[in-house]
């Protein structure tokens, strides 16, 4: 197999590689290992997803089970990707509720690590999570839905990897709708003092983009549902905020071409092809990359970009670019929105592990005042004690994986560390 992850920065340890063909499988290989893992598309950036003994991909699990019409919900396998579920679900009116920036990503691993698109009023991608069938240490099918009463779903949705492995989940879908979207250049950063709730409300889901090379957005994304189709085309604001239009496509990475990009220019097409950043068809983002992303609480928005601006001489050079994205709230335990609006600051990083190493613990201790998380699947440098700090449910998931999981069969490293504090 090829041993490493999508973006070449880390290289995985297990001396097995399986691709079951069905459920069947993954229940005799669960029950026969020592130390098994799951690999979705391997766009996680450490080593969550990693161990020393088996892993196994669900590359096969990968087909629509069933949609509810009465209850508004899909079934899926876990190794389905949003993109091929975004078109099964177009075609037969529906939608989900939230992209990620890249539809190339299971549902499974997106969902079990906090994985999110951009919107006020949306969820992170696990909150449609409705029901899960998990195969749990002893290779037999554990089920987590709304429907029981012991809330173990709230921890199961964000589950990290330690459970077992999710073989298939329902999801709450949507109405179909249409999208349209706009890019604007050049934010002055002063323009969020007064203006972020208005600027992130502006649109059904919008980013910011900067280089950090001055104390401004090189770029604002501003994706709009068209609530009816008959209408004449939209009139669209020559500016924003004290952004231009753009006059061409872009792409958030400055000097990249945006062939690969969503259409743009207020084109208008269906919610899958335009709440993600990217094309299916296309390598996402810059390719050859490193990544890390950080939550801070909503309130503390403005003072925390700041507090960025203060040190981007030091971010600048190593950065592809960063984007600034808003969350809404949710009741998932190792969510890092859990009970809180949060605001993500994502970085895209020039493939220098050497160099980003040293910055991540400085961009870490400027943002410490504002109570900042990480992203379960990217790379950071804090503490585990300050990791765990953050989240106020992990006792109860620290049961919920020995209840699973007695033996440890699905711990790894990264578990043992910033989870159960081994």
């Amino acid at each position: 197999m090829n041993n490493r992850n999508w973006a070449g920065n880390y290289t995985y340890r297990a001396a097995n590689y399986y691709v079951p063909a069905n459920v069947e499988e993954i229940q005799a290989l669960v029950a026969s290992s020592q130390q098994i893992k799951v690999l979705g598309t391997r766009h996680s950036f450490n080593g969550i997803a990693d161990c020393t003994e088996s892993l196994i991909s669900l590359q096969n699990l990968n087909r629509v089970i069933s949609l509810d019409r009465t209850n508004h919900r899909v079934t899926v396998e876990a190794g389905i990707r949003y993109g091929e579920l975004g078109e099964y679900l177009h075609a037969n009116g529906y939608a989900l509720h939230n992209l990620a920036s890249l539809p190339h990503i299971t549902v499974a691993g997106a969902c079990a690590t906090a994985t999110h698109g951009s919107g006020d009023r949306h969820g992170n991608l696990a909150t449609a999570v409705y029901a899960m069938e998990v195969v749990i240490a002893d290779g037999t099918i554990a089920m987590f839905s709304r429907e029981h009463e012991n809330g173990h779903l709230a921890g199961a949705a964000v589950g990290l990897g330690g459970l077992g492995v999710v073989t298939k989940i329902t999801l709450d879908v949507v109405p179909s709708f249409q999208m349209y979207q706009h890019v604007y250049d050049n934010v002055p950063l002063a323009q969020l003092e007064a203006h972020f709730d208005d600027i992130f409300s502006s649109g059904y889901s919008v980013s910011l983009f900067t280089n950090w090379q001055e104390s401004s957005f090189n770029q604002l994304w501003k994706k709009q549902v068209i609530k009816d189709s008959s209408s004449a085309a939209v009139q669209v604001e020559p500016e924003l905020f004290g952004a231009k239009l753009a006059d061409a496509h872009r792409h958030p990475v400055p000097g990249h071409t945006s062939e690969n990009c969503s259409e743009q220019m207020g084109i208008p097409g269906p919610w899958h092809e335009r709440m993600a950043h990217f094309r299916m068809d296309f390598t996402p983002s810059a390719g050859e990359e490193l990544q890390s992303e950080y939550y801070v609480p909503r309130q503390h928005a403005y003072a925390a970009l700041c507090a960025l601006d203060s040190i981007k001489e030091l971010i600048s050079p190593l950065l592809y670019v960063s984007e600034v994205r808003t969350i809404a709230e949710d009741d998932l335990w190792m969510s890092p929105c859990y009970k809180q609006e949060m605001v993500a600051f994502h970085f895209t990083w020039k493939p220098n592990w050497e160099a980003v190493k040293q910055v991540l613990p400085i961009i870490e201790q400027h943002l410490e005042p504002f109570e900042v998380r990480p992203h379960w699947g990217k790379l950071f440098t804090m503490s585990p004690d300050r990791v765990q700090s953050r989240f106020e449910k992990l006792p109860e998931f620290q049961q919920l994986l020995r209840q699973c999981d007695p033996q440890g069969k699905f711990r790894n490293d990264f578990l043992k560390t910033y989870i159960l504090g081994d």
